[in-house]
């Protein structure tokens, strides 16, 4: 059966809403910012009047008011944005019960077996469009296709309050002529590199060799090369599916600069604190630690990452990992850090038996867990900063973080149920 995904987008969602709030604002030119202050002080989303005026996503609050004087900045309200989020999917579940969220304003629906044709896939995107835009005021654009990317990629072609068509007998034509960057997961650093070796567009990423694509990219080359020749075949989820979690992270914008070790400290605690109590929420333990930081040049320093001598939730033990894996990377400081992050991967049940050292203190550390227990239960009930480590008291900025209650859960991948990606006679399953 021929597959029928379609992609949905709603365009400047954040502003949209606003919009929606305070019609007044509908010509005028307008941003949602964070707050300076805490220096999360960027441009969320700009409306089209302020977007023709040079006003882009991830411009800092200054930046939009030097581009566009006289520019309305308005404060995130999450809570209508996820109100009308939920409004949306309604009306989406009334088409497919296959609705797969992309953050809060991207959704894919499938409509495989919901519509009998492609053409009546097509008939049905254009009435949801409408129905969107009538019913709750907001606009989306779709992209409808075979297959998940280039169902995302044709909601980007055409914006705002539009559908773009990619048939599987159509995409070269559509598709490989596209930059590529474009394309889902080609970030600003893998597209520079593509285009280091002239692979320009799509098509060329499409008809380059995989096992070269793969020798500079490791497993993510082979996914983009999937991508590019719409050998992409992941599900979209069905309503209450929960893809199985393979980590638990956590990172933040750091309120100033780090420029000690006690800083640094003091973030990799706030983090595995949150890190450690969703670990206890899920019943895992996380075999390995990771570590990855950002300086104030927003240079990506990379991942680093150490198996644990046992799996563990205790974030005293996930703080002293992650901070080691700092010392022995960054320990000369060449510049200060703007964000940090800290994942626990390798996650083993809880009802699993642990293989301990001759080193290990069995009864010490069961008492140690229980311990762990009792304050992430009082964490729970009286918030996050109701107990906290004699550290977090040298720096109050820092320490004012709550990364539990800040945190937000990023959305699936792509890749939910698999995606095959054949060469050269053998295929490899990616998950």
């Amino acid at each position: 059966m021929e597959r029928i995904i379609a992609h949905a987008d709603c365009n400047c969602y954040y502003a949209s809403v606003e919009m929606l709030r305070n019609p007044r604002l509908r010509e005028a030119p307008m941003a949602v910012c964070g707050r300076t202050e805490e220096r999360h002080g960027i441009v969320l989303t700009a409306n089209y009047p302020a977007k023709r005026r040079g006003v882009k996503t991830g411009m800092a609050n200054w930046q939009a008011r030097e581009a566009c004087p006289g520019i309305y900045i308005v404060p995130p309200r999450y809570d209508d944005y996820i109100q009308f989020s939920g409004f949306v999917r309604d009306l989406y579940y009334r088409y497919s019960d296959r609705i797969e969220p992309f953050g809060l304003d991207e959704a894919w629906i499938d409509l495989t077996g919901c519509a009998s044709s492609f053409s009546q896939g097509e008939k049905a995107v254009q009435e949801i469009r409408e129905r969107v835009k009538r019913e709750l005021g907001l606009t989306v654009s779709i992209g409808l296709a075979d297959n998940k990317v280039f169902a995302k990629l044709g909601s980007d072609m055409k914006k705002p309050d539009a559908c773009t068509v990619i048939p599987a007998d159509r995409y070269k034509e559509i598709i490989w002529p596209l930059p590529v960057g474009d394309l889902l997961y080609v970030g600003r650093s893998t597209e520079a590199q593509l285009r280091g070796r002239y692979i320009n567009t799509i098509g060329d990423l499409a008809g380059t060799d995989p096992e070269s694509l793969k020798r500079w990219f490791g497993k993510v080359g082979l996914v983009l090369y999937a991508f590019a020749n719409g050998e992409d075949r992941s599900m979209v989820a069905p309503a209450g599916f929960e893809a199985p979690v393979k980590s638990v992270g956590n990172s933040q914008t750091c309120p100033r600069d780090l420029e000690t070790d006690t800083d640094v400290k003091i973030m990799i605690y706030a983090l595995s604190e949150s890190v450690g109590a969703r670990l206890m929420e899920l019943g895992v333990y996380a075999s390995t630690v990771e570590f990855w930081f950002l300086d104030n040049e927003l240079k990506n320093h990379g991942t680093r990452q150490c198996k644990m001598p046992a799996p563990t939730n205790l974030s005293g033990e996930i703080a002293e990992a992650a901070f080691r894996l700092f010392k022995k990377n960054y320990g000369h400081w060449p510049k200060p850090l703007r964000k940090v992050g800290v994942r626990g991967c390798g996650l083993v049940s809880m009802d699993m038996p642990r293989q301990l050292t001759v080193f290990d203190d069995g009864p010490g550390a069961a008492a140690r867990e229980e311990l762990e227990r009792v304050l992430y239960s009082l964490r729970r009930r009286y918030g996050n900063k109701v107990i906290q480590r004699a550290v977090m008291y040298t720096d109050q900025e820092i320490s004012g973080v709550d990364a539990k209650k800040d945190h937000t859960i990023h959305p699936v991948g792509v890749f939910n149920g698999g995606m095959s990606v054949s060469w050269g006679g053998y295929t490899t399953i990616m998950q």
